[in-house]
């Protein structure tokens, strides 16, 4: 845990801009931001996703992941709550829950684009199945599920 907040201020020590606290990140959400994953759950999804992009299991992009998921690719899509306009990317959770894919909100997508090894902010992440990373995999699932 404490590696994570030491990884996160550095990130935002490197972008130039002071960390924001989850609470802060809140105000900020797009209306559509539902389900939103809990403190808790965000920083599991943004470890599974740094684990998933040492392995090169990540999809990157509207335009990547909204294909991969036509193709019926599985795995977890994390969506960021911040992105306007919300026209983007507000076909990606209806597609995910036509193909009963598990998907979730988290607070922002600096946060999220820097979790996936990137200095530019992503909107939509798609997290594959690998067995390197298998049990906080399979955390992330069961809670995003739930």
């Amino acid at each position: 845990m404490a590696r994570d907040k030491e990884v996160e201020a550095t990130e935002a020590a490197a972008e130039g801009a002071p960390e924001r606290s989850y609470r802060e990140q809140l105000d900020c959400l797009n209306p559509i931001a539902q389900p939103l994953a809990s403190r808790k759950l965000t920083r599991k999804l943004y470890k599974c996703i740094r684990k998933a992009a040492k392995h090169k299991q990540i999809r990157r992009g509207v335009k990547e992941v909204q294909k991969f998921i036509n193709k019926g690719e599985k795995g977890i899509t994390v969506l960021a709550g911040d992105t306007l306009p919300i026209d983007v990317y507000c076909h990606i959770p209806i597609m995910c829950e036509d193909r009963s894919l598990p998907y979730a909100y988290v607070p922002s997508k600096s946060d999220l684009g820097a979790a996936a090894g990137s200095k530019r902010p992503t909107c939509v992440i798609m997290i594959k199945p690998h067995e390197e990373y298998q049990e906080t995999y399979d955390e992330c699932l069961e809670e995003v599920e739930a």
